[in-house]
């Protein structure tokens, strides 16, 4: 497993370095002190799995650095293949309907997570609808930067405390307690789109669950996981597994 590290203290790069050693003897560390290091370790292949990028580094012009190794490590997106729409778990309806999503990214195989001292909930909101990850605060307690990553490389999202405070006092407040004129709730008309396989599928995405984890708790493969991911980003309306999770907070109480 190949770890990049970015960041222009020399402390935080070695404090992360002695406790993501724990991920296993395999684990090899690349730095970066500044945006041109960071550029030229996401130019050498092979591309590391997992990116730690601090938000303020030397040479940085606002996210333009975040969305740049965003960009370089796209290439790896976990999309539905064709391959997936042929899986012995969907049934007749599921699987031609499942055509319509080749293509469609239902995760990422590599990823980026921003490692900042800012604990602004705005801010961390705003970072997370770029597509990273995970937001690590600097502040986090040693075991909590080493259970993100984990998460994080299993397939899963690392969302911290406030964004989620913030995302469900906005986006999932309107969400689940607006009434339509047919008097149900918007929790009620999710489960008018969505079957009933979908919506295990997302209450499992609710409790940070990656692919694999899902299909081994369900008892289908991880190609039908991918389409019914598909399937209810189309629904919902969202992009990707942050914005579904935050659709996804109230079914996962």
């Amino acid at each position: 497993m190949r770890v990049l590290i970015a960041d222009d203290h020399r402390l935080i790069i070695e404090g992360v370095k002695l406790k993501l050693r724990e991920l296993g003897s395999d684990v090899q560390f690349l730095e970066a002190e500044t945006v041109e290091q960071l550029y030229a370790q996401l130019g050498r292949t092979p591309l590391p799995d997992v990116a730690l990028v601090d938000m303020a580094m030397p040479g940085a012009n606002g996210l333009e650095h975040v969305k740049e190794a965003l960009a370089r490590m796209a290439d790896v997106e976990d999309t539905v293949s064709e391959e997936d729409t042929l899986a012995n778990d969907l049934d007749d309806k599921e699987r031609q309907r499942a055509t319509s999503f080749i293509g469609m990214a239902t995760s990422r195989k590599r990823a980026v997570i921003v490692l900042s001292g800012n604990e602004n909930p705005d801010d961390i909101k705003h970072v997370l609808e770029l597509g990273v990850q995970g937001y690590i605060v600097k502040s986090s307690p040693p075991d909590v930067i080493l259970s993100a990553v984990r998460l994080v490389m299993g397939g899963g999202i690392y969302v911290p405390p406030e964004a989620m405070k913030i995302a469900s006092a906005s986006t999932t407040a309107s969400m689940y307690t607006s009434v339509d004129k047919d008097d149900l709730t918007a929790k009620d008309r999710l489960a008018r789109v969505l079957t009933d396989r979908q919506i295990d599928v997302l209450k499992l995405l609710a409790k940070g669950r990656p692919n694999k984890l899902i299909a081994r708790e369900l008892g289908i493969s991880e190609g039908t996981v991918k389409i019914h991911l598909a399937a209810i980003f189309r629904a919902l309306h969202v992009r990707n597994r942050l914005e579904a999770l935050v659709a996804a907070q109230h079914l996962g109480e």
